[in-house]
């Protein structure tokens, strides 16, 4: 595997500004300086508390037993290149409850369903929730339906929540990274959004691009016991590797610096990047960690 580092100097950054909006857009919900401005202005001074002012991938509870977390998922196209929609909603949080350190225990599974919507459809949705949930070991053990007029919902949206129990040992949180210590990441970046990307603007185009969507919590399991001081870890989804790199520098108020030459980005994501437009660094993953240990275990880790 190919290891990105970087070299963390004691440099402040300093955050953008909130700026005032009448109406939501997009971008709100795309993991960016929109959906800070979002948060900061109108979320958090209604919600303000210990557990969700962390702003990370999971609440943990005032004991530090659980952590819970919670995710949306209103893909277009459901059914892309490695991976559809139900795949996607599992594995993002697992994902969330393990990069916060906790086992996971159990899953909420919601579908608002629009009518008219196959059934034939529905059923390979189910059946891929099923089928990654036992990949991960976990299972859905409460859900909700409702059903919304015809043309709603773009057929289906799901949400999924989960509750996990707190492993032992130092939490990973940004506020325990310093200066010196090192990135590194599981793999490839960029291909999930890629792939989700080509199958909906450019259904066209042959591409070997798969999404890389998987439970990753087996994963960071076998890394923590290899290197029980893991400082920090980060699924970086929406927003990419920039945007966690980026939200890292500015909770740790570190300048960090990324060897672009160790980031491993296939050939072919590059290629597909380019041709719509966009940097790798900003695209969405769903099966990659970025991880923060010290020099000394990078190694191991």
């Amino acid at each position: 595997m190919t290891i990105p580092k970087t070299d963390i100097y004691s440099t402040p950054t300093t955050a953008h500004p909130p700026a005032t909006f009448p109406r939501v857009v997009l971008a709100h919900g795309g993991g960016g300086q929109l959906t800070d401005v979002l948060i900061n202005e109108l979320i958090l001074p209604r919600f303000t508390n210990p557990a969700l002012t962390d702003l990370l991938d999971s609440g943990i509870t005032k004991d530090g037993n659980l952590a819970l977390t919670i995710d949306s998922y209103v893909v277009q196209p459901l059914f892309f290149p490695g991976a559809d929609i139900g795949r996607l909603a599992v594995s993002g949080t697992v994902n969330d409850l393990a990069v916060s350190g906790a086992t996971p225990l159990g899953l909420a599974f919601s579908m608002i369903l629009a009518e008219g919507l196959p059934r034939q459809i529905l059923e390979r949705v189910l059946d891929s929730v099923a089928a990654t949930a036992d990949e991960a070991g976990v299972r859905v053990i409460t859900g909700d339906t409702k059903v919304v007029g015809r043309g709603q919902a773009d057929g289906l949206y799901l949400t999924t929540a989960g509750v996990g129990k707190m492993e032992p040992g130092p939490r990973p949180h940004p506020n325990r990274v310093a200066s010196g210590d090192v990135l590194l990441i599981n793999g490839p970046i960029g291909e999930h959004g890629l792939a989700v990307m080509l199958a909906r603007e450019m259904p066209e185009v042959q591409s070997v691009l798969r999404s890389d969507a998987a439970p990753l919590n087996g994963l960071i399991a076998h890394l923590r016991a290899a290197v029980p001081g893991v400082l920090f870890m980060r699924d970086p989804t929406r927003g990419g590797l920039a945007g966690v790199v980026a939200d890292l520098a500015t909770r740790t108020g570190h300048r960090i610096i990324l060897e672009e030459k160790c980031i491993p980005i296939r050939r072919e994501a590059r290629h597909a990047a380019d041709m719509l437009g966009l940097d790798p660094l900003d695209i969405a993953n769903e099966g990659k960690v970025l991880v923060v240990v010290r020099p000394a275990e990078a190694q191991a880790a």
